[in-house]
């Protein structure tokens, strides 16, 4: 055996390989990215503002190209850094990260719906309240 077969490993995927009954990646919208949520709701809260990016960018001590940047999804800022431009808009850094973590969350809902419209079969959700286990909680399957 030579040493290149003894360093394979077998690959398990995160995801179900698709099918042919699965619409093409390209049909589906793509996975959202945290740094583009972020960076549109720094952008959304600043705009709403009606506030330039030379301001927020002075408030915040972040250069004005690297926080153009962040807004468009280009450079994935440092929590420093999203907490700077957060308070420069009267923000908390959790505030940013919950308005992204809904934006997530309905963006993947949706792009979950377009994947089970898309299939013939569908997909099932399965939801179980009540206690899981001695902690408690829910349980969601799709």
């Amino acid at each position: 055996m030579t040493i290149r077969a003894t360093n394979q490993a077998d690959v398990i995927p995160l995801r179900p390989l698709p099918t042919a009954a699965d619409p093409a990646p390209r049909d589906l919208p793509r996975e959202p990215l945290w740094r583009d949520l972020v960076g549109e709701v720094l952008r959304r809260e600043r705009r709403a503002q009606g506030r330039t990016l030379k301001d927020v960018s002075e408030a915040s001590r972040i250069s004005m190209a690297y926080l153009s940047e962040v807004e468009r999804g280009r450079k994935e800022a440092s929590s420093e850094v999203l907490a700077a431009a957060a308070q420069a808009l009267g923000l908390s850094l959790a505030d940013v990260l919950a308005l992204a973590g809904e934006r997530l969350v309905s963006l993947t809902a949706a792009r979950s719906r377009s994947r089970t419209l898309g299939t013939a079969g569908g997909h099932r959700s399965v939801r179980t309240t009540g206690p899981a286990g001695p902690m408690g909680g829910v349980l969601l399957a799709a």
